[in-house]
């Protein structure tokens, strides 16, 4: 039977893949995910909204979307600035993904720490809340000041999570930018500024089982099999031990809108292709 992926959403703070129908599989840590791929990859529509056209997507697509949906999935979205009458309440925070990769970004009170872990940050701590333009105003004084980008790759986020400094090295790295936001002037004056308080995510990614990444599954193909142990995943990615002991990362927005098999151990199917990094290089190939 084939199940059409609709995304990886975090539920509870665990990974949790979603189906086209509503039916969930949550991924637990240890264990064997193994599926063959069938037929084209259709478009994943937008807004809830099916692709009024049914078009196929590339396989290398990260978006599952064709041009049309993408553009309309972004109408109305917060990132695109669409929606600045929200009544909603926004926080700001400063996410941590590495040594000296961080980023200030806003989301919807009400999603509590799921845009965090969708992120894949390490760390985190709250700045401060309020209303939508506020927190975006304050968003882009602090980028400016703190030097640091609104949006940081994910294949950068990758190598980074292999040899993380320890929790108290990653606490002190946010507490310290903390302070550094606080003392920025130009914060929006509605915005209620938040204590800080140091969130680190990286047991709940099971990063302390990452210790290399020999490759990256770069594109998804009709007949192909991706298998292997799942060790640890981290926003979109899954990190997953193959059979043949190769330690490898799954973006799973590159299997949205592809119908999937169940496979384990029988061989079926051909490798998908996948971008080997040579020892010493981590990350250069991505």
């Amino acid at each position: 039977m084939a199940w059409r992926c609709v995304g990886l959403r975090w539920t509870g703070g665990a990974p949790v893949l979603v189906w086209e129908g509503g039916r969930r599989s949550v991924l637990g840590y240890g264990r064997v995910i193994g599926f063959r791929v069938v037929g084209a990859r259709g478009c994943v529509g937008a807004r809830g909204n099916a692709c009024p056209v049914g078009a196929v997507v590339g396989g290398r697509s990260t978006g599952g979307r064709c041009a049309e949906c993408a553009r309309w999935d972004r109408v109305g979205s917060v990132a695109a600035d669409g929606v600045a009458d929200d009544p909603r309440v926004y926080r700001v925070y400063l996410a941590w993904f590495g040594a000296g990769m961080v980023k200030v970004g806003i989301t919807a009170e009400e999603r509590g720490d799921a845009r965090l872990l969708e992120q894949g940050a390490v760390a985190y701590s709250w700045l401060g809340r309020g209303a939508l333009m506020a927190a975006r105003r304050t968003e882009e004084v602090l980028g400016t000041a703190l030097g640091v980008p609104d949006r940081i790759p994910y294949a950068a986020k990758r190598v980074a999570r292999v040899g993380l400094p320890g929790e108290w090295e990653r606490a002190a790295e946010v507490a310290a930018l903390y302070r550094r936001a606080v003392a920025v002037p130009g914060w929006a004056e509605t915005l209620e500024r938040l204590e800080p308080r140091v969130v680190d995510q990286a047991e709940a990614f099971g990063l302390g089982r990452v210790d290399r990444i020999d490759g990256v599954v770069t594109e998804l193909v009709d007949g192909g099999c991706v298998e292997g142990t799942l060790m640890a995943a981290a926003g979109p990615d899954l990190h997953l031990q193959a059979p043949d002991g190769r330690a490898l990362v799954l973006d799973t927005r590159l299997i949205t809108g592809w119908e999937l098999v169940a496979v384990g151990g029988s061989g079926e199917g051909t490798t998908v292709p996948v971008t080997v990094l040579p020892p010493g290089v981590q990350g250069g190939l991505f």
